[in-house]
């Protein structure tokens, strides 16, 4: 007996309320970019500016007593991480602390990186600092500039690449979606004002592959249906399409969504950002890929007069029973 999360033979019409399912990702773009210009986001030592610091000592780090080491001298976003390295002898054990710039100054002062030196052998008296880093506002910008550019030439590499294996129509539906994922993980992000660093940049490039990936399969079954049903509606085929492959979508949906809540219960804080964006990222995924590319390929229409049969559409995992 298999498991099954959605039968097999589904025929739900996901189009009958399309103009209701463009408006609701419509007032969410607008309430990201609302979010996004009145308060922006709530950016972490990569884009501010900040100090790290390198310990190392033979006591294992136990990153709960740095933190409380460091916490009542209120510097604000601290981030504490073991650093792992198969080359360290048995007894070193290095940690990277990272603190972020105080209001009104350019840096960590030294004064500051003394206080917290003095707190950590307080706590770890074995505790050796092997260095101290620190990160300005001028690169701080450049790493904005460059992660901003980073997301830009991915969703264009998208448009190119769905444009040459598919037709306008679709590289417009597709790239409509990720850019739709895109802002919405922004906007999370700016509404509830979680830090926002490096590892968000990670997690937002690989939405744009997860959503890229299910629009698709989805695609490449409706490709495979409008030479099979070459009198139907478009509407109709499209639906057709999304039910065959919904099957597929909402396994990869359920299993991915499985790990990552795990990880972010257990993860720690440390990841817990990049995880909460990915379980974002997923949902909105999911969701764009049906209810905004496709609906966007139905505004736009596609030609139906292909001569040739093309051997290679469809997937072969689009009808996988879940």
């Amino acid at each position: 007996m298999r498991l099954k999360l959605v039968k097999q033979d589904t025929t739900f019409d996901f189009f009958s309320r399309w103009k209701l399912w463009l408006g609701i990702s419509a007032v969410m773009v607008v309430v990201g970019f609302a979010s996004f210009a009145l308060q922006g986001l709530n950016f972490g030592i990569d884009f501010r500016g900040g100090t790290t610091i390198r310990t190392e000592s033979t006591q294992p780090v136990d990153i709960g007593i740095y933190r409380d080491a460091i916490t009542p001298l209120q510097l604000g976003d601290i981030t504490i991480t073991e650093v792992f390295d198969p080359t360290f002898d048995a007894d070193q054990n290095v940690a990277m602390i990272r603190i972020q710039a105080q209001d009104g100054q350019e840096a960590v002062t030294p004064e500051t990186i003394r206080d917290v030196e003095a707190a950590l052998v307080a706590a770890v008296p074995d505790i050796q600092f092997v260095s101290v880093e620190s990160v300005g506002p001028k690169v701080s910008g450049e790493l904005i500039q460059t992660a901003a550019l980073a997301v830009v030439l991915a969703i264009g590499a998208v448009l190119i690449y769905i444009w040459l294996r598919f037709e306008w129509q679709f590289a417009l539906g597709a790239v409509a979606a990720l850019v739709h994922d895109v802002i919405l993980t922004i906007g999370i992000f700016s509404e509830l004002q979680i830090k926002f660093d490096l590892a968000i940049i990670a997690a937002l490039l690989t939405i744009v592959g997860y959503s890229l990936n299910d629009t698709v399969v989805v695609f490449d079954r409706v490709r495979e249906n409008l030479r099979k049903y070459k009198k139907k509606p478009l509407a109709e085929v499209l639906n057709i399409s999304i039910n065959e492959t919904l099957s597929r979508t909402v396994m990869t949906s359920v299993t991915t969504l499985l790990a990552l809540i795990s990880l972010y219960v257990l993860g720690g804080d440390v990841i817990r950002g990049f995880v909460f964006a990915m379980i974002w990222g997923v949902i909105v995924g999911t969701y764009s890929s049906v209810f905004v590319a496709s609906t966007i390929l139905l505004w736009l229409g596609v030609k139906r007069n292909w001569d040739k049969p093309d051997n290679t559409a469809g997937n072969q995992y689009a009808n996988i029973d879940a």
